[in-house]
């Protein structure tokens, strides 16, 4: 009687040392660093028309027009087209718009070109229109539509695989000066995608490249341009304490309030979304009436510009940490308010990212906090930042890089009491939301979108 087969022996996984000195790996080096330039040239061009657009809507204009300043009530009719704009392009415009911001943070495959245009004009209405959403989604996303899209064109029918690791390099060049490091760049798409094991630094090192290739082109263009680099930077840090038995105790807090204030903004964001998909035109102006009417009502209560609520907070964390002495514990709890309304419902409606809404939330969360006993301003900022940033977008590493390096030096005597805060709420995050429903189990036809996502068509 013959032996039973036992079936087909298991391929044996790809060695990565191997894969390190094969001339193909060199091959592809080569196109990561060429596909760089380009897409982080036009990630430079793309912050740069925004930060043209933003001044030039709401102080150029009003001036043109014959006003002494920027009438308090100016943001209500530019929010109102900026929804429209937002609402025609992720209607009319192939693909969804890009990214679905109340889905949280998702790493995911780079685009098809024909959704670029899509993916463009939202961000741009978006960001310029000053809804509360950075440009990082739509940067990640552009960048690597624009590295596949050239591969494709380069290459018939590329293998699948390459066409993930080119773009996701393009993503890397993309940001690579965004969030003031290309390493951050590099850690964010690592942790958010998952990548992990003995391949990973076999798929890391072209993206690595592309980020570093893109940082130079960043500095290059702005200083030829004389606009700078769109980086995430503080200046004129205060000197950090060594962190005290009290601090700990305030980690505590300020992680379990983020991961309160997180969830509430996400469980909210998806339920005004659900309402939003169904007439996306006319409920994007209405939302972004909505976040004018929150920058005005701010500004009437504590006599503050409106601009603290409006746009992504990039630019305004510095002059908040500089002039946090001239905030009342009052006006800080208005700005966290108003400001995470205002993050809430853009989620639920606009194209953009999710990352500085949720450091600005967290750095005037925790100077709040700072204003009570036992917690300094630079610890309390760091782990406002830090907590916030776990809360909305759950990658813990990148949450604790992302505080500790935004405050440069003083980033290392803060780091402990930032860990603690991240962990408590991240673990606190994931304790107060509800598990997501298993695939099939809301439609019982198979596995469909998670909570606030909206189906990515097939690729061709």
């Amino acid at each position: 009687m013959p032996v039973a087969s036992t079936g087909p022996q298991t391929a044996s996984p790809p060695d990565p040392s191997a894969l390190l000195r094969s001339r193909g790996y060199l091959l592809l080096l080569v196109m990561s660093a060429l596909i760089g330039v380009p897409v982080s040239a036009a990630a430079f061009g793309f912050l740069a028309l925004i930060g043209e657009l933003q001044p030039l809507i709401y102080t150029d204009l009003p001036k043109s027009l014959g006003f002494d300043g920027t009438p308090s009530w100016w943001p209500l009719p530019l929010l109102a087209v900026g929804g429209l704009l937002t609402g025609l392009a992720v209607t009319y415009l192939p693909g969804p718009g890009g990214h679905e911001p109340s889905a949280g943070f998702k790493a995911a495959g780079p685009p098809m070109p024909i959704e670029l245009p899509g993916i463009f004009f939202a961000a741009l209405a978006t960001l310029s229109f000053a809804a509360v959403l950075g440009p990082e989604a739509p940067l990640l996303a552009l960048g690597g539509g624009l590295a596949a899209g050239a591969v494709r064109m380069v290459k018939r029918d590329p293998p699948e695989q390459l066409v993930d690791v080119l773009g996701a390099a393009g993503s890397f060049a993309a940001v690579s000066s965004l969030l003031g490091s290309p390493l951050l760049g590099a850690f964010l798409l690592m942790e958010a995608s998952g990548l992990g094991g003995p391949m990973m630094a076999v798929v890391l090192v072209p993206g690595l490249l592309a980020a570093g290739i893109g940082a130079l082109v960043f500095v290059g263009l702005g200083s030829w341009t004389g606009l700078g680099t769109y980086s995430l930077a503080l200046h004129d840090v205060p000197e950090a304490t060594r962190p005290t038995v009290a601090e700990f105790g305030w980690a505590l807090v300020v992680g379990v309030s983020a991961a309160l204030v997180g969830v509430g903004i996400r469980w909210l964001a998806v339920r005004l979304k659900t309402h939003v998909a169904k007439r996306r035109v006319p409920a994007t102006v209405i939302m972004g009436l909505v976040v004018a009417g929150l920058a005005i009502g701010y500004a009437e209560g504590t006599g503050k510009a409106a601009t603290d609520v409006l746009y992504s907070g990039q630019t305004a964390m510095d002059p908040l940490l500089r002039h946090s002495a001239a905030y009342s514990l009052g006006a800080l709890s208005l700005l966290v308010l108003c400001k995470g309304l205002a993050y809430c419902v853009s989620l639920s409606s606009f194209r953009g990212g999710p990352i500085f809404p949720a450091m600005f939330v967290g750095a005037a969360g925790g100077i709040l906090f700072s204003h009570l006993p036992g917690l300094s301003l630079v610890a309390g900022f760091a782990m406002g930042v830090g907590a916030m940033s776990a809360a909305m977008l759950g990658l813990p590493l990148v949450s604790v890089l992302l505080a500790t390096l935004l405050i440069g030096a003083q980033g290392l005597t803060v780091m402990p009491l930032v860990i603690v805060a991240v962990v408590v709420s991240y673990v606190a995050t994931a304790k107060l939301t509800p598990p997501a429903p298993a695939p099939g189990q809301a439609s019982g036809t198979g596995p469909g979108p998670g909570p606030g996502e909206e189906p990515r068509p097939r690729r061709q």
